[in-house]
């Protein structure tokens, strides 16, 4: 069954309210890094109706992604904005999903970003996570930026949390796991540290400027 257009904005106007999702489809996201953090967060942007999507990576599907990030077995080898969208598709195909794949630079920051109402950083490696960081509040410093930091491991769930740090950043995560020798990223904790940016994406989109 395929839902027209109309079917399914009724529908998120019914669970979300009218003022709220009339916010939510006027706003821009964007999304640098589509890996654990970032697919599992575009998932929740589309269910939440968010009207239009930047959606950047240069990467493809691997076999070591299968683990935590939300790709299967057919999008090995697959370019992960393709892949990504496929599945942003089936689950809302009247939103606004714009793709880049390409690696984020401090040269394209601007023009990749500058249209974005929140920009989300959701990169695995710290110094690409630094790099995002720096840029964003340099060249876009009126942007909100949300930011995972602290995700690793199997520790409680509930040392995870959502910060507002200097200027317009929002971090998200424990502070302090990293990946080392026995300690990687699984599945449950990095959902739930993309969950607690997908919150603070639509806090900012609503007007709620406080974690």
């Amino acid at each position: 069954m395929i839902l027209t257009q109309q079917q399914l904005h009724d529908a998120l106007v019914e669970r979300h309210g009218t003022e709220i999702q009339k916010k939510l489809d006027g706003a821009t996201v964007g999304i640098a890094g589509l890996g654990g953090l970032g697919s599992n967060l575009a998932v929740f942007l589309a269910r939440l109706g968010i009207g239009h999507m930047i959606l950047v990576d240069f990467d493809v599907v691997d076999i070591t992604n299968l683990n935590r990030q939300h790709y299967t077995m057919k999008d090995l080898g697959v370019s992960k904005t393709l892949a990504l969208v496929e599945q942003l598709e089936a689950i809302n195909p009247y939103l606004n999903y714009e793709t880049y794949t390409e690696r984020v630079i401090p040269a394209n920051v601007k023009r990749l970003f500058s249209e974005c109402d929140v920009i989300v950083e959701a990169f695995d490696k710290p110094d690409q996570k630094a790099m995002l960081i720096e840029n964003v509040l340099t060249q876009l410093p009126d942007k909100p930026l949300v930011s995972g930091s602290g995700m690793a491991g199997y520790g409680s769930a509930n040392l995870i949390r959502t910060e507002k740090r200097f200027g317009h950043l929002y971090l998200c995560g424990d502070g302090k796991s990293d990946v080392a020798d026995g300690l990687g990223l699984m599945a449950p904790r990095v959902a739930v540290c993309s969950a607690h940016e997908g919150t603070m994406v639509l806090r900012l989109l609503i007007g709620e400027t406080e974690a």
